[in-house]
């Protein structure tokens, strides 16, 4: 590996764990930055689950303060995750190549749909409650994405966590990032014996995100986040534009 792909792929990761931690999009930094490099969709898809495992423990470590308290409900809510991240990457490794490079663009756009959406979101979250069933159905439904793919599926968490518990957004947020990160955990140990992921590539990119979600939970507590999110969702939808025109090339 070059000098460069490995700073660009630390630079990276420190923007997925931001963002992650922050906006719940570490893919729309990660993703990218490993298909800058050279990597194949595949390839770079499940690299980047590998490399996002680094995100919960560096949010776990940051986000202790939020977390605190939450042992039961964290405990039930990643073993249901866990569960979906497994559907997903068998889902992913029985699917085409080229179905899933045709599919990405369309994920990537959701999420930045979502990271738009994410305030009338939550205010919609603001008057409804879920039982738990529904609750765990959901949590299910986007540990299968996640383990799939997994672009906003930190926005569809933290919706659908904003439902059934009433409490302040940094706690909310720091549940949604270990839920998934139990997602992400599954589907990683299926990828790590099946699949191709680049070690090197995944290596550089852990190093960035355990950084960058190490501080992201500080950054949550006192940082405007709507500038942030607008970006990042302008970004995405130019990338899944680009995207969309490669697989139709």
């Amino acid at each position: 590996m070059q000098p460069g792909d490995a700073i660009l792929l630390a630079l990276g990761g420190v923007g997925a764990g931001l963002t992650g931690s922050m906006a719940g999009l570490a893919s729309l930094a990660s993703y990218p930055a490993l298909l800058a490099v050279g990597l194949p969709p595949i390839a770079a898809n499940v690299t980047n689950t590998v490399a996002l495992l680094s995100n919960t423990v560096g949010t776990a470590v940051g986000a202790r303060q939020e977390l605190r308290g939450h042992r039961r409900r964290l405990v039930r809510l990643s073993a249901v995750a866990a569960v979906g991240g497994l559907a997903g990457a068998v889902l992913l490794l029985a699917t085409p190549s080229e179905a899933f490079e045709r599919i990405v663009p369309v994920l990537i756009a959701l999420g930045a749909a979502l990271l738009l959406l994410r305030d009338p979101l939550r205010r919609w979250a603001g008057h409804r409650s879920m039982s738990p069933p529904l609750l765990g159905a959901a949590v299910f439904l986007i540990g299968v994405y996640g383990g799939y793919f997994g672009a906003a599926a930190g926005v569809l968490m933290l919706a659908v966590l904003s439902v059934a518990a009433t409490e302040p957004l940094p706690v909310t947020n720091a549940v949604k990032s270990i839920a998934l990160g139990a997602s992400n955990l599954a589907a990683a140990v299926i990828y790590a014996l099946v699949a191709p992921v680049d070690w090197p590539a995944a290596a550089f990119l852990g190093v960035g995100c355990l950084l960058g979600s190490w501080l992201g939970p500080a950054l949550v507590r006192r940082t405007p986040e709507r500038p942030l999110r607008a970006a990042i969702a302008l970004a995405a939808l130019g990338l899944a534009g680009y995207l969309w025109w490669r697989a139709g090339d």
